[in-house]
């Protein structure tokens, strides 16, 4: 990490939409963001390319109205849901594993949805973003 930066950085932000293909047209025609589908046991997850060292994902999703949800890097998954629980938090997905680490979801006590984000270790999987496994 660069100094001054904060312990717990946004890592990636991933549109959760109803109609991916619609979304991934609008994005790329406005910013020229770079695309690439990724196939996961959960289906298909599209990362693009925010900035440089940045990236995003659309991924389906029933919503009445499409949300972007940050993802937020912590260094033990389980203590910071349940730090995030015990200050009032919602969790709306327990942490779970995936290829490239593992992922809490939760609700702020004010309705706000964030991701919990801890990644696997370099060289212990796919090395890729892929956060929404399922």
């Amino acid at each position: 990490m660069t100094p001054g930066a904060p312990d717990h950085p946004v890592v990636h932000l991933e549109l959760r939409t109803r109609n991916v293909a619609r979304a991934c047209a609008f994005y790329m025609r406005l910013f020229g963001w770079p695309a690439e589908t990724v196939h996961t046991g959960a289906g298909d997850y599209l990362i693009v390319e925010l900035a440089e060292q940045f990236d995003g994902g659309f991924v389906e999703h029933e919503t009445g109205r499409a949300f972007w949800l940050p993802y937020v890097e912590v260094s033990e998954i389980a203590d910071a849901t349940e730090r995030a629980r015990r200050l009032g938090a919602t969790v709306l997905l327990a942490p779970r594993e995936g290829p490239a680490g593992w992922r809490s979801m939760l609700a702020a006590p004010d309705g706000g949805e964030i991701a919990l984000w801890q990644p696997k270790p370099c060289g212990s999987g796919d090395e890729s973003s892929g956060q929404s496994d399922g």
